[in-house]
């Protein structure tokens, strides 16, 4: 692969990405839930991040909810030229780390145009369902967004969280430049799905590049390919899905300048065949796959409990 196809991807044949962007999941309270507590902090990360050179930021108005598109636009608009605001519909919110499907096409409708107004902006370049609906035809959803695309309201959609299946469904209704999956070093459950956004010439986002940060660690058996390179375990993550796939647009998300920092540096770091080949059999240590899943199972429990107590007090 060459070096401009590392570092860039189009989306959409018009829209020309630098292949590192950023995810704003993470710049709202714990939980995705509500404030952050350094809301400056939080806008200057996102200036940073175009100052880095980042020309792709997503996000989605379940973030807070609607903290996140708030913060971006309060940080960068006038948005400068170039810069792509990518967001999401199609989820609601009870709680800390709780969501909930809602494609009806009124309430994504009611969500695009909530996007639009929070965002500052008349079109929204990449609009994407958020999860699909298990009580809603995806033919509905996708033909919400396929309607609001003929008004000018939106660019181009895109998905997240389908299988090829449901890709397949969705292209026959209206024209899809990427898809936002789970995908990482440590979990390749989504790889057909990889495979089919590379034959179709679409953008493949993967969600949580670095594994929720299990990957980031020293603990994470990525040490010995990071020193040879004098880098980071999580820049040899977010090297590997740039090298690994020609369709990958990494959004590895932080509330950290140097991990921003580190992050956008990952587009610099040229693995060679044979440690790519080494990665291609990766398997996270069996103690950080085992704290991962246990903190994924529990993490829905302790928020809301820690925020009660944190209210008495």
């Amino acid at each position: 692969m060459s070096s401009l196809a590392i570092e860039t991807l189009t989306i959409g044949d018009d829209l020309r990405l630098r292949r590192v962007g950023f995810g704003a999941m993470r710049i709202t309270g714990p939980g995705i839930w509500g404030e952050p507590k350094d809301p400056e902090g939080a806008r200057n990360l996102l200036r940073r991040a175009v100052d880095l050179g980042v020309n792709f930021i997503d996000t989605a108005d379940s973030y807070g909810p609607e903290v996140s598109e708030r913060l971006i636009a309060e940080a960068l608009h006038p948005y400068p030229e170039g810069l792509v605001i990518a967001t999401k519909g199609g989820q609601t919110r009870s709680g800390p780390y709780h969501f909930h499907p809602d494609g009806r096409p009124e309430s994504l409708r009611r969500a695009c145009e909530g996007s639009l107004k929070r965002l500052r902006l008349e079109r929204l370049d990449l609009y994407q369902l958020h999860a699909v609906d298990p009580s809603v035809p995806l033919k509905e959803s996708v033909g919400a967004l396929a309607e609001l695309r003929a008004e000018g309201k939106v660019r181009h959609v895109g998905l997240c969280n389908v299988g090829v299946e449901r890709l397949a469904e969705a292209q026959s209704i209206v024209p899809i430049v990427s898809v936002q999956n789970g995908y990482n070093l440590a979990n390749r459950s989504g790889e057909a799905v990889v495979r089919a956004c590379e034959r179709e010439r679409l953008a493949f986002i993967p969600l949580l590049p670095l594994a929720r940060g299990d990957l980031a660690v020293r603990r994470s058996g990525l040490n010995r390919v990071a020193a040879r390179h004098g880098a980071t375990p999580a820049q040899v993550a977010l090297a590997w899905l740039l090298q690994s796939s020609s369709a990958t647009l990494p959004i590895p998300g932080t509330t950290s300048v140097r991990h921003l920092e580190e992050n956008v540096a990952a587009l610099d770091l040229r693995l060679s065949d044979e440690e790519l080949a080494h990665l291609g059999v990766y398997e996270l240590a069996g103690l950080g796959a085992l704290r991962r899943r246990v903190r994924h199972k529990l993490r829905p429990l302790i928020v809301p409990l820690a925020g009660r107590v944190r209210a008495r007090r």
